[in-house]
């Protein structure tokens, strides 16, 4: 049997076919147009998966379910969609709509626990019964696995440990509070504490990496700054790394799992990154003298979201 697996995005929906190990055999994409109703919207993901079923070879029998995963909140349980800041969807009912279209059992979760779904089964924690996927950029997405298993909570909105609070009266964060760990480690934020960085410090190697225009300053720079040996970006990348640090400390303390998967466009820094921020996290965890969890770049990339969804229905 195989598994239809969508990644339902802002900008973009992704469908995907896998096999039962979450390899894909075919997948295409279309805009996703967010601005319109979600009746259209989800239309357009039924008419994208018979395509893709079609463009693989396949026939609708040979399909065991469709898994969707999505920003925002869902209830899983009813398959609805509660809400999503990305997307015009409030209280919508993804499964009966898709299932006007195509005559499958439809699941839905989070896109941040599909994407840690997918590292447990096909990615950097394949083979590990208890992990952890964070993932840094335009916001922090995080995602958890028990024992094989989605942890969600008893009301589908668990893992959101991106809002766990790492400076007290902090930077304002999206969510409304004020030190999220959102607000110090994501892309964005780091993009920030680079840009004020080189404002106070014009002699900074950043400025000249972008010839003075600020604007152009983007995850990479401050590292780019750091490898020049100048002074400022390794500074903004210490402080940084430390950021992130903090919040995988309270995820290890709080869970304790085999591993952890960092993605993002920021680990394409790999070990360095990653190495201070394992030293960091080494001499902080709270429980020293047993096994410690593994920190690993995740392996998914953009394919996590369709592999992780198309689990869901195994």
């Amino acid at each position: 049997m195989y598994y239809i697996g969508i990644d339902l995005g802002g900008t973009n929906i992704a469908v995907g076919l896998t096999d039962k190990n979450g390899g894909i055999i075919c997948k295409d994409s279309v805009p996703t147009l967010r601005e319109r109703e979600y009746a259209e919207i989800i239309k357009d993901m039924a008419m994208l998966t018979l395509k893709v079923i079609k463009d693989a070879g396949k026939s609708l029998d040979e399909v065991k379910s469709i898994g969707i995963g999505s920003p925002g909140t869902p209830d899983n349980e009813n398959g609805i969609l509660i809400y999503s800041n990305n997307l015009r969807f409030r209280n919508a009912p993804v499964r009966s709509e898709m299932q006007k279209y195509i005559d499958l059992p439809v699941y839905l979760d989070n896109d941040a626990n599909v994407a840690a779904l997918a590292e447990s089964v096909a990615g950097a924690a394949k083979g590990f019964r208890h992990s952890a996927t964070v993932t840094l950029g335009t916001g922090v997405g995080s995602g958890i696995i028990i024992d094989g298993k989605v942890y969600s909570g008893f009301n589908n909105a668990a893992s959101e440990l991106g809002h766990t609070v790492i400076v007290s009266d902090g930077e304002p964060c999206t969510c409304g509070r004020k030190g999220c760990w959102e607000a110090y480690a994501s892309a964005t934020a780091l993009i920030r504490q680079t840009k004020e960085a080189a404002a106070h410090n014009p002699e900074s190697a950043i400025n000249k990496i972008v010839n003075g225009d600020l604007s152009k300053i983007d995850a990479k720079t401050s590292f780019d700054a750091a490898r020049q040996g100048d002074e400022t970006g390794s500074r903004v990348v210490s402080q940084y790394i430390k950021y992130v640090g903090e919040g995988i400390v309270n995820v290890i303390n709080a869970f304790q799992p085999e591993i952890l998967a960092i993605g993002g466009g920021v680990c394409k820094e790999g070990e360095y990154l990653l190495k201070p921020l394992r030293e960091f996290v080494d001499k902080a965890v709270y429980s020293r003298d047993v096994a410690q969890t593994q920190i690993r770049v995740a392996q998914m990339g953009n394919d996590a979201g369709i592999v992780g969804a198309a689990m869901l229905g195994k």
